[in-house]
């Protein structure tokens, strides 16, 4: 009985540490899992908050780096301006206005004959927003006659158009965009947006688990991926924080962030966030993201003025643009933009009517790389330049920089079908004849177009405009003379000798000849002037003395350390076609020197200034030598070297002088209207004789842009000290009513005439003078 109480009680024992220890193992387990599971919710926790922290500061902050735009000049208009209805019209084709029958809104014309209906677009200019405006203009002889409100009729004194893209510079990262406000895009948009991509986007809260799980089933039976559940706050999460990496942790990742930005942030800002984040294009190396950007790729317009049918087509590529690009898959875009239409039609958001009316259109899209301009390498360079010398050149990487110029397209196409032309005709003898030219307006020192050479579109070419250094030949006369005016009070009808002449300079001789090979006695100075003669002009040069030709050269800021050679006078100092332009634009100004640029001001993204040329111009020559030597350009196109362009001017005068170095290695032409100043270099790289005169060279070249271009003639005011004088062929002053034969009258100073002879001067004058 005792052994069995005591079995008893060992198995009782036995028994009771077994149940203790199934116990403490159970309770283990639980603990263990407990722990664990506290462990991953705390790192989950902390995950999100990381997420969350991480969703904040990079969608709260500044969220793209924008490009830099560049702005051509908006087009002035005003009654009596220099433009025709085609030219006009080109400007609006480059603007992507639309030619319609009856405009009703921004971005819309209409022409009949010569008169022209325009609804400018709105535009905000730094200088003060422009508002939409309807215009109604009438053209004759190539001048606008009539600018009024179509709506109320009344004249306008003034409008002006919205600028053309010259051109972008992505900032940072090869991302470009055009940001959108969402209160700033069509409604209808943004309707077809949501019923493709996302239906219940403001219902759902950041992911949807009905639309992730119907795709699955769509992707199953299919046995691969034809449909996606992904909301467009996913779509956002992933193109805007994550990789495009496909795995299953950067999926949840992305799910997650939704459902964070969904909590942090209205609707509508993620709705305009992913409009401006979405991939819709490549244009080159920079790829085109959000709706803004994607309008102007695609159609050349803002998005405000596209219609449903190329709304449909924006939100067809959203699906893969590479797969739906137009360009190269116009059928593969055309099928999803027609089930788009459909589906549109099938929800009651367009008509039958509007279904087939846009689903029989063709896919129609601007050429492919017109998102701007675009063909100006050279003057974009010179942009660059200016923005180099004015301002620290990481102001280019400024996220949102806008910078207006003065480039002006209808006097580019002028100067670009020049060259073509003039070009090709040169090129048949000279296949690498080169060419450059400088247009600026000289009233407000600015330059308006530049050829760079004769393939003007190519990027990272020479750019002779600015880089060609060449001697200047006979352009240079022009300046030899007005300091002779300024220095000694020489006069448009002083006589000089056209004779054998030799000139010392140290122990050198030196006998220059003129281009004929021939003497021609005594000229008057303007005669000179406009025949070119080599001999008057070094006479006149050696007299005043070669240091105030180079010192007034200096002033310029054209030329340092030049060598104060007699030779000089016949222009051996070398410049480039800018610094031609630059001289001759004081010549116009009437003795202002106005340094020319390309930039009227620089503003940043909160559309304050920060760069704006100063506009001082310095007297160089004053008013009434500016004069006289205007008059005597004047008569180089009237009767001498440069008067080939009578047969294009039809009545109308302008000013300027051609110019040839030695064995014709370079051909020049330089001169101005009432509103522009145009500087010619023909040549080549290698500085070998081309065989062109100035006249027969770069002269041809201008008579083809003013061709295009057109001419205001010019009518520069006579100021106070000049007087119209009569001279005997020998230069003396007689009166008016003398009828000498050979008399002829000189604009002059009136404080350097002297004595005004009558008809029958005498034989003591002649031996003085």
């Amino acid at each position: 009985m005792a052994r069995a109480r005591g079995s008893s009680t060992k198995a009782g024992t036995g028994n009771k540490k077994v149940k203790r220890s199934g116990f403490w193992t159970r309770s283990g387990f639980w603990l263990y899992g407990l722990g664990f599971f506290l462990l991953l919710i705390a790192v989950f926790t902390v995950y999100i908050i990381y997420l969350d922290a991480e969703v904040q500061r990079r969608f709260s902050g500044e969220k793209w780096k924008l490009p830099v735009w560049i702005y051509s000049r908006p087009l002035e208009l005003y009654r009596n301006q220099r433009l025709s209805v085609d030219q006009m019209e080109n400007e609006l084709k480059m603007l992507h206005y639309r030619k319609v029958k009856d405009p009703v809104g921004a971005g819309e014309y209409a022409v009949n004959g010569n008169k022209m209906v325009i609804i400018k677009r709105p535009f905000r200019f730094y200088d003060g927003e422009e508002p939409e405006r309807a215009l109604f203009i009438t053209f004759a002889d190539n001048r606008i006659v009539t600018l009024q409100d179509a709506k109320t009729s009344k004249n306008l004194a003034f409008a002006r158009m919205d600028p053309i893209i010259l051109d972008r510079i992505t900032v940072g990262d090869e991302e470009d965009r055009i940001l959108i406000r969402l209160q700033d895009i069509d409604p209808r948009l943004v309707q077809i947006l949501l019923t493709i991509e996302d239906k219940n986007f403001y219902e759902h809260r950041g992911i949807n688990p009905v639309s992730i799980l119907r795709a699955l089933v769509a992707n199953l039976r299919a046995g691969k991926k034809v449909q996606g559940g992904s909301t467009l706050t996913q779509q956002f999460a992933k193109n805007y924080f994550l990789t495009r990496e496909k795995t299953i942790m950067r999926k949840i990742k992305e799910a997650l962030m939704a459902v964070i930005i969904d909590a942090r942030y209205e609707k509508n800002q993620i709705l305009e966030a992913y409009m401006n984040e979405i991939y819709l294009g490549q244009n080159g190396a920079n790829g085109v993201y959000g709706f803004g950007l994607a309008s102007y790729f695609y159609f050349g317009l803002p998005i405000s003025e596209l219609d449903i049918e190329q709304m449909s087509m924006l939100v067809a590529i959203v699906r893969g643009p590479s797969y739906y690009n137009p360009w190269t898959h116009p059928d593969h875009v055309r099928a999803r933009r027609d089930l788009i239409l459909k589906k549109l039609m099938d929800e009651n958001l367009i008509t039958p009517a509007e279904y087939e009316k846009y689903a029989s259109r063709d896919i129609q899209v601007v050429p492919r790389g017109k998102l701007t301009y675009g063909k100006t390498p050279a003057y974009v360079d010179l942009i660059k330049r200016e923005i180099k010398q004015h301002l620290d050149e990481s102001v280019l990487r400024e996220s949102g920089l806008k910078i207006y110029t003065s480039f002006d397209p209808v006097t580019q196409r002028a100067a670009e079908d020049a060259v073509s032309k003039i070009g090709s005709e040169f090129a048949a003898k000279n296949p690498d004849i080169e060419m450059a030219m400088v247009v600026a307006d000289w009233h407000k020192g600015e330059i308006v177009a530049l050829i760079g050479g004769r393939d003007f579109s190519r990027s990272g070419m020479f750019n002779r405009a600015l880089d060609a250094r060449r001697q200047i030949g006979s352009t240079i006369k022009p300046l030899v003379y007005i300091t002779a005016f300024e220095e000694k009070n020489y006069q448009p009808a002083t006589v000089i000798s056209d004779t054998d002449l030799t000139v010392k300079y140290g122990q050198t001789k030196w006998r220059p000849r003129n281009f004929d090979h021939k003497y021609h006695g005594q000229v008057f100075l303007y005669d000179a002037l406009a025949r070119s003669l080599n001999i008057p002009v070094v006479r006149v040069g050696v007299d005043i003395g070669v240091k105030n030709v180079v010192s007034k050269l200096e002033r310029l800021g054209i030329g340092t350390n030049i060598a104060g050679y007699p030779s000089m006078l016949l222009g051996t100092p070398e410049m480039s076609p800018l610094e031609m332009a630059q001289m001759y634009s004081v010549f116009a100004a009437q003795g202002f020197n106005k340094p020319l640029s390309v930039i009227r001001a620089v503003v940043n993204d909160d559309n304050e200034i920060i760069y704006h040329p100063s506009g001082e111009a310095e007297r160089v020559f004053s008013s009434v030598d500016s004069y006289l030597l205007t008059q005597g350009l004047v008569s180089v196109v009237q009767k001498g070297t440069a008067k080939s362009l009578l047969d294009v001017l039809h009545g109308k005068q302008i000013a300027g002088k051609t110019g040839t170095t030695d064995s014709g290695k370079d051909s020049w032409f330089a001169g101005f209207d009432n509103d522009e100043v145009v500087s010619v270099w023909v040549g080549f790289d290698d500085n070998r004789a081309t065989n062109y005169t100035g006249s027969t060279g770069a002269l041809k070249v201008y008579k083809e842009f003013i061709r295009h271009r057109g001419v205001n003639s010019l009518a520069i005011p006579v100021p106070a000290g000049v007087i119209n004088q009569k001279y005997s062929a020998e230069g003396v002053p007689i009166e008016s009513r003398c009828r000498n034969g050979g008399a002829v009258v000189f604009p002059a100073k009136e404080s350097a005439v002297g004595t005004v002879f009558d008809c029958n001067y005498d034989n003591i004058y002649r031996e003085r003078y």
